[in-house]
């Protein structure tokens, strides 16, 4: 099996903490790839973008929910709850969490584009988004798992993570303890110190 990734992708950092936490990082062979210039990644991936997974199938996996499902599948896991209540909440908090990366990603782009070139509107919209997502989080926190057993708790850590990652002088969690607390509390996690997020090396 092979994940093609980057470092800086709160997406493809989510499927790589879930490979750790199932225990089938020696299966799997990672490969550092740059999206915006790829050809192979093109290839494989229609969209050009990361995570890509290639495996048994008779072609690759994209999006990092559907690449988690079949990795749980796959090591026979717990990661996604078996069909009823549990499992909309995992399935909703991988949302949330996923969509406050999402915007953040778009957010990130935006304050590096010349100032002529940026839509304020948009940009707000994707602060906002943050701001409301964050704050859901932090009701939810205490549904959250310490040892990150569920897709949903490792959406969140991924996409606190790359917050702190993309602006660390902000302080998201002045008003959100909770969330801060429970990401302290894990951050010393293999899974999450063997994917940390760093710098594209050229």
């Amino acid at each position: 099996m092979k994940l093609y990734y980057a470092p800086t992708s709160p997406f493809a950092r989510k499927v790589r903490i879930a490979i750790y936490e199932l225990g089938i990082e020696a299966l799997v062979e990672f490969v550092e790839t740059d999206p915006w210039t790829s050809a192979e990644l093109r290839q494989l991936n229609p969209l050009g973008k990361v995570p890509t997974f290639v495996c048994g199938l008779e072609q690759p996996l994209f999006e990092s929910g559907l690449i988690c499902e079949y990795l749980n599948q796959y090591a026979d896991g717990e990661l996604f709850p078996e069909p009823g209540a549990p499992r909309w909440n995992v399935l909703r908090r991988q949302a949330v969490a996923d969509g406050v990366s999402a915007s953040a990603g778009r957010l990130f782009a935006d304050e590096r584009r010349a100032a002529n070139e940026r839509a304020a509107t948009v940009m707000e919209r994707q602060r906002q988004a943050i701001d409301t997502g964050l704050d859901a989080l932090e009701r939810d926190a205490a549904a959250l798992s310490d040892q990150l057993a569920d897709i949903g708790s490792i959406a969140v850590a991924s996409s606190l993570q790359y917050l702190d990652f993309r602006w660390p002088d902000r302080h998201w969690s002045v008003t959100r303890p909770a969330l801060r607390g429970w990401l302290n509390d894990i951050a010393q996690r293999p899974s999450l110190v063997q994917t940390a997020y760093r710098t594209i090396q050229p």
